[in-house]
């Protein structure tokens, strides 16, 4: 049976530089997915369980290191793995987190390659795992723009290690919509901005300066979505980061980010998101930080 692909609509938002999760637990239990951001993901204790990155599965061992480029789908699934004391750190950041012009320099240019290279999925050696997993792990106890550095300098070693191993044969990236044109960085703009209230197709289509009927297929086409389903996954993103970094109750939390009604949110978000609101924070239970 094929297996059914979720975008994921992560809780980072565009005034974060990068979010970090980490948790024990006994099971692997998110969906396969993909989503916008740059995904780093380390995980100890999970001998036997199976690794999906593209179209590349494997069995894992006992300690991994993995990146995924944007766009890409991926998930673990606990498979053999007997281990009840699972260590998971998961670092998100988003795609522009550094512009492609710094990228260019010379002394980003390590970076840059292993950028293009995690739209395949990078998979890094067990000794880079080992040089690298105090500073990894001590990562969640830094704060503030030393956090930043300490990030920017764990990707740069990372990006000059040995024995890397590509795990997708191709990149799904490209068979995804271009988010990036000037007009639709406006809508998004626009969105993000008033997501909290009503907002309508005509109101959006101003700002984009189309005709309604024009701008409905314009985002259809750029983005495989509707209006309405674009609108949806920006308030979603806002709800996810509000279950997990709020006390805020559903219903609090559904009329904060423009869904007017509890019923509709719920369905909305377990059909993006594959659980209910109430599944999706206890499933995040855990530290998780926002930098």
């Amino acid at each position: 049976m094929k297996q059914e692909i979720m975008r994921e609509i992560t809780p980072l938002t565009q005034s974060d530089c990068f979010m970090l999760f980490s948790r024990v637990k006994e099971k692997f239990d998110f969906p396969l997915h993909y989503h916008e951001e740059y995904e780093l993901n380390l995980i100890l204790n999970a001998g036997g369980a199976k690794r999906i990155v593209g179209d590349h599965v494997e069995e894992i061992g006992d300690a991994e290191l993995v990146l995924v480029g944007p766009n890409l789908y991926h998930a673990w699934f606990t498979h053999k793995c007997q281990g009840k004391q699972i260590r998971e750190l998961t670092i998100q950041f988003h795609r522009d987190l550094f512009e492609d012009r710094l990228l260019r320099r010379n002394q980003l240019s390590f970076i840059k390659a292993m950028f293009d290279m995690a739209q395949r999925g990078i998979l890094f050696a067990p000794d880079t795992i080992e040089r690298l997993l105090p500073r990894l792990l001590g990562l969640e106890h830094k704060h503030g723009f030393d956090s930043v550095l300490e990030l920017f300098s764990i990707l740069h070693d990372l990006s000059t290690s040995r024995n890397m191993r590509l795990l997708s044969t191709s990149s799904a990236d490209n068979e995804q919509p271009n988010h990036h044109s000037r007009r639709l960085e406006k809508v998004f703009t626009y969105m993000n901005t008033h997501y909290s209230r009503a907002i309508t197709l005509a109101e959006v289509a101003k700002v984009a300066n189309m005709p309604e009927t024009s701008f409905s297929r314009f985002i259809k086409k750029r983005l495989g979505n509707t209006f309405t389903d674009s609108l949806n996954e920006i308030r979603l993103g806002h709800a996810t980061r509000l279950l997990i970094d709020t006390t805020h109750n559903v219903t609090e939390v559904a009329y904060k980010c423009g869904f007017n009604n509890i019923s509709n949110f719920n369905r909305t978000f377990k059909k993006r998101k594959g659980c209910t609101p109430k599944e999706f924070r206890s499933n995040y239970a855990g530290s998780r930080i926002f930098i």
